[in-house]
């Protein structure tokens, strides 16, 4: 009797570990599944690293960018439309880490619990992805960066379509160089990188529109102040004190004059004023060091510390140099904030596909701006354009916007130039950003024109 009762707890253990062997199995099919049939060593549709076998992706009016033809992935036959659209497509080898190709691989082979690959194996291709990109408007960005290292973005700042986001340095996928991995020169460095998402970079003047948020906050008779600007401010004698320098003598002048003429001595001043916890606090309001993901690409935080800084460090910090560093998505959203009387949009890339459901339309939570202090910071940055830029430099746009020029020594400045266009009809914000490219006024600026009259003309 014993032996017998032994025997019914060994098979009822049994019976246990089998179905909760199988269950496990299950569970471990259903949430690893994407993640097995879209390995590399998949021989169904990769070949020797690289996918092979999957979906078209198209730009947002239906141009094909890549797509797979008896086993191989053809990509566009324009080598600029190639290049401009690199960094958001991806590479079929994978190393482009927030590309298409890569976050999606599994929605372009047409992978489901139900049947598995069996979609493309019996198509030889995937499922299709149409993408917010404009092709012709990416190679206008590219065309007008003119070989300079950076990224540029422009989105809708009602809906997050990201119309636009080159990355540079890149390369034809048609003719990939051979000293890409052995090359010391440095014109490779970052070349996998979408700098727009995974880039950070110091803001130089940009950034006074956010001291410039926290001075409409927190100083009452903000527009009545005069400052003197002698060419330098200097934070006090002594230990943790110096010279904030200015790019020039302006005398002088009011707020509004001091960022229409992006004049440090003023930022400096009200920057300390303000002192580091109200910008501290400002900056995180805006939503900077907060996690954004942008099509399951998770952009790289700003950053943003004055923990133990002296007068000296904050009066650097207010005009976006000292430690900070921003991601240039942060910046678009902040500029589509601001025209968008305080709510920010997140960029998308993916708008349809027939295997997928995405995130689009979605509002920055982290980012907190009254319309009334967005309404405020708006008009200052059309001033800038119509008092001290010119509208001539961006012709029937309407834009607000900052210049920056940040330096990075002992390399050359960073040219910068956050905005947008207020028109009603053209709701359109950008940022460029070109790595070591000189000045936001004389470098930045044209690159921005040229790609927002590209989409306007488009």
């Amino acid at each position: 009797m014993k032996n017998t009762t032994r025997r019914v707890y060994i098979v009822l253990l049994l019976v246990v570990a089998f179905f909760g062997g199988l269950g496990f199995m299950l569970y471990t099919f259903i949430t690893d599944g994407t993640t097995w049939v879209a390995d590399r060593g998949n021989e169904h549709i990769y070949s020797e690293g690289s996918l092979t076998v999957a979906g078209t992706i198209y730009d947002r009016e239906g141009i094909p960018l890549i797509s797979t033809v008896d086993g191989e992935r053809i990509y566009h036959e324009d080598e600029e439309v190639r290049r401009a659209t690199q960094h958001v497509i991806g590479d079929s080898a994978g190393y482009i880490s927030t590309g298409i190709q890569t976050l999606y691989r599994s929605n372009l082979v047409g992978y489901n619990f139900a049947n598995g690959i069996y979609g493309v194996l019996s198509s030889d291709r995937g499922c299709d992805i149409r993408l917010t990109i404009d092709a012709d408007v990416s190679a206008a960005a590219y065309d007008a960066m003119d070989g300079n290292k950076g990224t540029v973005i422009v989105y809708n700042y009602k809906t997050g379509q990201t119309v636009c986001m080159v990355s540079a340095p890149n390369f034809d996928p048609l003719d990939v160089p051979d000293d890409i991995d052995t090359d010391t020169s440095g014109k490779y460095d970052g070349i996998y990188l979408n700098r727009a998402i995974s880039g950070v970079f110091t803001p130089g003047s940009t950034f006074k529109v956010v001291t410039a948020i926290c001075a409409i906050e927190n100083v009452p008779d903000l527009y009545s102040k005069t400052f003197n600007c002698t060419g330098k401010y200097t934070t006090g004698t002594g230990e943790g004190n110096g010279n904030v320098i200015c790019h020039s003598t302006h005398g002088k002048i009011t707020f509004e004059e001091g960022l229409n003429y992006s004049c440090n001595v003023v930022f400096g001043t009200v920057a300390n004023y303000l002192g580091a916890e109200k910008l501290t606090e400002t900056v995180r309001k805006l939503g900077f060091g907060e996690n954004v993901t942008i099509s399951k690409a998770d952009a790289v935080r700003s950053t943003f510390d004055l923990s133990g800084s002296t007068r000296l460090d904050v009066g650097w910090a207010g005009i976006g140099q000292y430690t900070t560093l921003v991601n240039p998505c942060q910046m678009l959203m902040l500029m589509g904030g601001i025209a968008n009387g305080g709510k920010a949009m997140i960029p998308y890339l993916v708008e349809s596909s027939s295997e997928l459901v995405d995130i689009k339309g979605k509002v920055n939570t982290a980012f907190n701006l009254s319309p009334e202090t967005a309404s405020q910071i708006k008009k200052l940055l059309r001033s800038n354009v119509e008092n001290y830029y010119g509208d001539e430099l961006f012709p029937g746009l309407e834009m607000c916007g900052k210049t920056g020029t940040a330096e990075v020594p002992p390399d050359e400045d960073h040219a910068w130039f956050v905005g947008f266009s207020q028109r009603p009809d053209f709701p359109y914000a950008v940022v460029v950003c070109l790595e070591n490219g000189g000045s936001g006024y004389d470098d930045a600026i044209p690159v921005a024109n040229a790609v927002l009259q590209a989409l306007d003309e488009d």
